[in-house]
């Protein structure tokens, strides 16, 4: 790496070394909070839950199969990235391996989630240093995605005319996805870019937990640069490309539920449903896909675009996309969970992590 860019990665490290005390963050977290429960209190007040009910009974008996097949090909995109940094790991185990490892987080604390990811890394013959670079920069490459979200909506705001009104509050998240993309490539082109950059941010971190230790992240840091140096260059560019495919099935999967309980084009378009939903797309970052908060900021853009009426039958389509896209997922790494405990059982399919 050049000069040049060992000193802007002295300069992010210095920048988070500097930063915001430890309860500023916890202030916003609960003035966050706190809104999204007030929000969600008034706006369930005023919704007929009877007319929400007969929305639901629209939804025909094959719409829940197309939903599941629209599901299935997102949790293979959401997995894709896992095969692309981990050389030798197939389609298959990768999205074996996140399928499983999401639905532990929804029942056992971190980091019971990188244990049961690199168990079967493992079982497949990958090394642990590979595995948990791999899953990191697999995570790292979804926030990317996730926060850049806006930057489509911004786009179809401007082409189709739209006002942009508080959706410039979504800077902040292309500021953080922009962050994101810098911090990668400082840390996979340079070890020393990588030492400072994972010393930046221990210093940051143990000022939440005490015993976080900056020269060991450093040290992580090194070792995460080491084994992903050889790869980055074709994994990371597709990895942008088919988790920004999870993305569109994800939205797919609401735009089928709104018209499956029969809000049809005239009333909510195409360009309305994206809009709300990628400028509301960062804040799934929250504990079960931002559940909730997303929601109310989906059907107040929606009954924005569309009118009052439009309300009930929102809240019955948000219902079935949270079905599908929680509920569904969780499921699915019950049974990919159990597929990798067969596959154990087989003679000659285990194999030893050798380092």
């Amino acid at each position: 790496m050049v000069p040049e860019q060992e000193e802007v990665a002295a300069q992010v490290a210095g920048r988070m070394s500097s930063g915001s005390r430890p309860w500023i963050r916890s202030v916003l977290l609960f003035a966050l909070s706190a809104f999204a429960a007030i929000s969600i209190a008034r706006l369930m007040r005023s919704i007929d839950w009877d007319a929400v009910g007969s929305a639901l009974a629209h939804l025909l008996w094959w719409q829940p199969v197309v939903l599941l097949a629209v599901l299935v090909v997102r949790q293979v995109a959401n997995a894709a990235p896992l095969s692309y940094y981990i050389e030798g790991v197939s389609l298959y185990r990768a999205t074996l391996n996140d399928m499983s490892a999401s639905t532990l987080t929804a029942f056992a604390p971190p980091p019971s989630d990188m244990a049961l990811r690199v168990a079967m890394f493992s079982s497949w013959g990958v090394k642990t240093p590979v595995a948990i670079a791999g899953t990191t920069m697999n995570a790292m490459t979804f926030f990317i995605v996730r926060f850049a979200a806006p930057l489509l909506g911004f786009v179809l705001v401007f082409a189709t005319g739209r006002t942009v009104g508080l959706r410039w509050l979504d800077a902040i998240s292309l500021g953080i996805a922009a962050f994101l993309v810098a911090a990668v490539l400082i840390m996979t082109r340079s070890e020393v870019a990588a030492r400072r950059l994972g010393e930046g941010c221990g210093k940051v971190a143990c000022r939440f937990k005490k015993s976080i230790s900056p020269s060991e992240w450093a040290e992580k840091c090194t070792m995460f640069q080491q084994e992903l140096e050889s790869r980055f260059r074709f994994a990371f560019p597709r990895s942008i490309l088919v988790s920004l495919g999870m993305v569109a099935c994800d939205g797919l999967l609401l735009l089928l539920a709104l018209r499956f309980v029969g809000i049809d084009a005239q009333t909510l378009s195409l360009a309305d449903i994206a809009v709300a939903f990628l400028f509301a797309f960062p804040l799934t970052a929250f504990p079960m896909s931002g559940m909730g908060v997303v929601d109310v900021l989906i059907a107040v853009a929606c009954v924005e675009a569309a009118g009052s009426g439009v309300q009930e039958p929102v809240f019955a389509a948000l219902i079935i996309w949270r079905i599908f896209n929680v509920a569904g997922p969780l499921l699915l790494g019950i049974v990919a969970g159990a597929l990798w405990k067969r596959s154990m059982k087989k003679p000659g399919l285990a194999r030893p992590d050798v380092d």
